[in-house]
């Protein structure tokens, strides 16, 4: 177990619904902690599951991001803990298997195919053929 997972699942733990105090995002964690361990083997790597202050996708709580070396990051909004641990799980599972973490909306499981807010390519793979057009 000592290796560093190359695989992230950030949550934004200051996100409220609207005209609440409640943040949800301490729920998220717990229960997307618990749902990963529980589905072992499935996913084939391991993922850090932490917490961040704000992603900036306030009007649309809760946010989740998923980010791996050398692989897209996405950002995903309007995330409940009630109902999306599992197309979260059914994410984390495909994303561990895509070798630059890049996929289309329609092969994204459930909710996440239409509460995308940002897919951003990884920055080594710009940066490689940034040099490569210099060059």
């Amino acid at each position: 177990m000592g290796h560093t997972p190359t695989h992230k699942i950030t949550v934004c733990t200051s996100c409220r619904h609207k005209g609440s105090e409640c943040r949800p995002g301490y729920e998220l964690i717990a229960r997307l902690r618990k749902a990963i361990e529980a589905a072992g083997d499935a996913v084939a790597e391991d993922f850090e599951i932490s917490g961040v202050a704000c992603m900036a996708g306030c009007d649309r709580p809760c946010t989740v991001a998923y980010h791996g070396t050398r692989k897209a990051t996405y950002l995903f909004g309007d995330i409940e803990a009630d109902s999306d641990i599992d197309d979260l799980v059914a994410f984390a599972q495909q994303y561990a298997l895509l070798g630059d973490g890049w996929c289309s909306s329609v092969d994204r499981p459930g909710k996440l195919r239409k509460s995308t807010l940002a897919r951003v390519p990884a920055a080594i793979i710009a940066m490689e053929e940034t040099t490569e057009r210099a060059s």
